[in-house]
C-alpha cells in the first residue's frame, strides 16, 4: 500500500464532541465511525494506515470563527506528533474575515473550509465570492462543500453551477470540490470543472454503501445513492488522476473500509499513488512521516 493523506475529516473538541456527533447524527440519518475526538481519529488512522488527516472545520454562525480557528491552530501546534493537520474556517457573514484570512495565512495554516449548504450562503454569493478571491490573493486553498447535502435535502446552495459562477467571478484560486465535485450531482461536476484549471475533486463520502442510522428515515441504497466502482473510476479518468485527493468525510465514513474500497479499484498504481500520497503532498509540501 502507498502512503496515504486524507484530506477531508472532521473533528470537534473533546468537551462538545459527543453532543455535536449526536446532533449531526440525527439531522444527517447517518451513522458515525469515531466519536469526534483528534485523539480517535488518530487511532482511526492508525488503523487504516493514514499517514496524515486534515481537518475540515466549518462555523455554522460567525461568532464561532475566531475560536475555531484558534482550535484549528492548537492541532497543528501537534501535527507533528500526531500527523493530524487542521485548516481553518470561515463564515461568509463574518464581518472581520479579511483581517481573520490574513491571520489564518501567518499562522500556517494551509487552506480554509466553506460549506454553502450549513452557513446558510449560496456559493455564488458575494460573500462567499469575495473570501473566494481573497484567498486566492492570499495563497489560501478553499475547500468547499460540492452537491446536495444529506441533512438538508433540497438545499441548492452548493451545486456545480453555483460554484462555477463563483469561480468564475472570484478569479484566480486553488479550489478543492468535496464529494468527487458534487454529491449526487456528478453529471453537473463533470460539465463545469473537468478540465477547469485551478479545480481539485476529493473523494469523500462518494464510493461505497451508505450507512443509515436505523431511524428508518433512508431505507435504502436508492434513496441515498453513492458512485458505483465504475462511474467512480471513470470519473477520476476524466478530471485526471493528478487533480483528485482521498478525503474520507470521517466520521461519517470510515477510513478503513474507504482505503480498501478505493484500493480495489481497478486503477493503476501510479493512479493510486497519485489520489492516495501524491496530489497531496505536493499541495500542501508534505514528506512522509
Amino acid at each position: 500500500m502507498t502512503r496515504i493523506i486524507d484530506i477531508h475529516t472532521h473533528t470537534f473538541p473533546d468537551k462538545i464532541a459527543s453532543r455535536a456527533i449526536e446532533t449531526l447524527k440525527a439531522n444527517s440519518h447517518t451513522v458515525a465511525f469515531t466519536d469526534g475526538t483528534v485523539n480517535r481519529l488518530a487511532s482511526s488512522m492508525e488503523e487504516a494506515g493514514i499517514s496524515y488527516s486534515v481537518v475540515q472545520p466549518v462555523a455554522t454562525n460567525p461568532q464561532q470563527v475566531v475560536h475555531v480557528n484558534d482550535s484549528s491552530m492548537r492541532i497543528n501546534e501537534r501535527s507533528g506528533e500526531t500527523g493530524i493537520i487542521s485548516f481553518g474556517c470561515m463564515h461568509p457573514d463574518f464581518e472581520g474575515w479579511d483581517n481573520e484570512l490574513v491571520r489564518i495565512r501567518e499562522a500556517g495554516i494551509k487552506g480554509v473550509k466553506l460549506h454553502p449548504v450549513y452557513q446558510g450562503v449560496p456559493a455564488d454569493d458575494e460573500r462567499n465570492v469575495r473570501i473566494l478571491r481573497r484567498c486566492g490573493e492570499l495563497g489560501l486553498i478553499v475547500l468547499v462543500h460540492a452537491g446536495w447535502d444529506i441533512g438538508f435535502p433540497g438545499n441548492d446552495n452548493a451545486l456545480p453551477e453555483r460554484i462555477a459562477r463563483a469561480l468564475d467571478l472570484a478569479g484566480d484560486v486553488r479550489v478543492i470540490l468535496a464529494h468527487m465535485g458534487g454529491w449526487q450531482s456528478w453529471p453537473d461536476a463533470l460539465k463545469f470543472f473537468a478540465g477547469r484549471d485551478g479545480v481539485m475533486i476529493d473523494t469523500a463520502f462518494s464510493l461505497g454503501e451508505f450507512v443509515p442510522n436505523g431511524d428508518g428515515y433512508y431505507s435504502g441504497r436508492d434513496e441515498c445513492l453513492m458512485l458505483g466502482a465504475d462511474e467512480f473510476v471513470s470519473m477520476v479518468r476524466a478530471f485526471g488522476a493528478e487533480r483528485v485527493l482521498f478525503g474520507t468525510d470521517s466520521p461519517w465514513a470510515s477510513q478503513l473500509e474507504t482505503v480498501k474500497g478505493i484500493d480495489a479499484l481497478p486503477l493503476s498504481g501510479a493512479e493510486k499513488s497519485a489520489v492516495f500520497w501524491e496530489n497531496t503532498a505536493g499541495l500542501l509540501e508534505l514528506t512522509p512521516r
